[in-house]
């Protein structure tokens, strides 16, 4: 859907951007950005260091560590956050690669880059806040005095500055003039809300536990990319109109790709896959 100001401008999403196209997108970006923390992160990490994989699910990986070190299960932890940035930092090569001639793409690379970013950075703020998650496991024998107030600066600090980095690489889609930040909204809003659902609804039919789905489901997606809300307002490049946005439409394949994905992370990982 666009709307057109009187002034001639779009004011919520490029003339012809499909917003049925730009949550399938979300879909595909955040199942993978959670496929990559969970199984490749902290599963990969568990067979490397000679734990057992237990459980894979979409909100938690259980590895068996009776038979692994301290320092062995640290990395276990820690392994998630870590291939969340390599990821996004291969993506950015790609979307810097890729330009903008294939728009869907374009976008796609953006978010997944944003949301590996936005997220890792908050595991670091949310286990310096609330002594919980991830990265309080990697620091778990440490004094809290230190680490906490250490951890939560890092994320807070980080969010930030990947926010308005991520609204940068962001210009070339929704270009620079004055409505920029409003077509930005158009794209990050509907992308936040779809993640979130994804990550929230799959969490639901997690057998472990309902506390999974507040902690990790809810925190990852819905706390964890939280600037896609707020970090649009550094799009705004005043008058300049020297960039021409672009027009995210309607694609089946991309439709049907994220149906068939968000049906299996649901029904399959949601539920959980136990070895």
């Amino acid at each position: 859907m666009a709307l057109v100001s009187s002034s001639g401008a779009d004011t919520r999403v490029s003339r012809g951007t499909d917003v049925v196209t730009v949550v399938s997108v979300a879909v595909l970006a955040y199942a993978l950005a959670n496929f990559l923390h969970e199984a490749i992160g902290h599963g990969g990490a568990c067979v490397v260091v000679g734990g057992k994989p237990l459980v894979l699910s979409s909100v938690h990986f259980e590895c068996g560590e009776e038979s692994i070190s301290a320092a062995a299960r640290r990395l276990v932890a820690a392994a998630g956050t870590v291939v969340n940035f390599l990821a996004a930092g291969i993506s950015l090569i790609a979307m810097r690669i890729a330009g903008v001639r294939r728009p869907r793409l374009a976008y796609f690379l953006w978010l997944f880059t944003t949301i590996n970013l936005l997220m890792g950075a908050g595991y670091f703020l949310f286990s310096g806040l609330g002594n919980i998650g991830d990265w309080a496991s990697v620091c778990r024998g440490m004094p809290p005095l230190i680490w906490r107030p250490g951890l939560a600066l890092a994320g807070g600090i980080l969010y930030y500055v990947f926010a308005r980095t991520a609204a940068r690489w962001l210009r070339p889609l929704v270009g620079s003039d004055e409505a920029a930040a409003t077509r930005a909204r158009g794209l990050a809003v509907p992308s936040y809300i779809a993640g979130g659902a994804l990550f929230c609804i799959s969490g639901l039919f997690n057998p472990v536990s309902p506390m999974l789905i507040g902690i990790s489901a809810a925190a990852a997606s819905l706390g964890g990319t939280s600037g896609l809300l707020w970090l649009t307002q550094f799009v705004r490049g005043g008058q300049d109109a020297s960039i021409t946005p672009v027009s995210i439409s309607r694609s089946i394949a991309w439709i049907v790709g994220a149906l068939i994905v968000a049906i299996v992370f649901i029904g399959v990982l949601g539920a959980s896959i136990r070895f």
